[in-house]
């Protein structure tokens, strides 16, 4: 079974540069109290690690 994480978008996307409002996109996270779960892969990671001001991680899987 592969590994998960649930993460959580907390800010708003409003006035931040287009590369981190894409990268919110790219995680499925383009409004506020969203939740998804992704595979918790090195890509995935670096993209929340960009972001990491805007998300939080609710809860890790597997």
């Amino acid at each position: 079974m592969a590994k998960t994480i649930v993460i959580k978008q907390v800010g708003s996307p409003i006035r931040r540069p287009a590369k981190q409002r894409q990268t919110l996109i790219g995680l499925g996270l383009n409004k506020m109290h969203r939740v998804r779960e992704l595979e918790d892969t090195p890509a995935v990671r670096g993209m929340i690690n960009k972001v990491s001001h805007m998300v939080e991680i609710v809860e890790e899987k597997g």
